[in-house]
């Protein structure tokens, strides 16, 4: 599995920067660095953080992940891919916001303010 291509794609998708991305989780922008790079793995807890980040699911990172040996003998990995990209462009083009989510506090505040 290769998640830091994963998260590189959907982060472009997004039109972010390393640091954009980095601003909204829990590790620093070096360390996303490493993991697109393949020279670090992410933990679980990390790749929830930037499923949650992106407004993706975490499910569409494996998918993006995934190598050709790690899908089922009977699947096309040609498939795979085109499929992972069309999930891709339609999570960015219907998404029901069009930045990133906010982080807890400004949500809170958004709410008091809109009620």
């Amino acid at each position: 599995m290769n998640y830091g291509r994963a998260i590189k794609i959907v982060r472009t998708a997004y039109g972010l920067t390393q640091a954009a991305l980095a601003e909204r989780l829990s590790i620093g922008t070096s360390q996303l660095s490493l993991i697109e790079a393949g020279k670090r793995q992410p933990s679980i807890g990390v790749l929830h953080e930037i499923a949650l980040a992106l407004n993706v699911p975490m499910h569409l990172l494996t998918l993006l992940a995934s190598r050709p040996e790690d899908l089922n003998a009977n699947a096309d990995p040609k498939q795979v891919a085109e499929l992972a990209s069309a999930l891709l462009r339609l999570l960015v083009r219907v998404g029901e916001q069009k930045t990133l989510p906010l982080d807890r506090r400004e949500k809170k505040t958004r709410k008091r303010k809109s009620a």
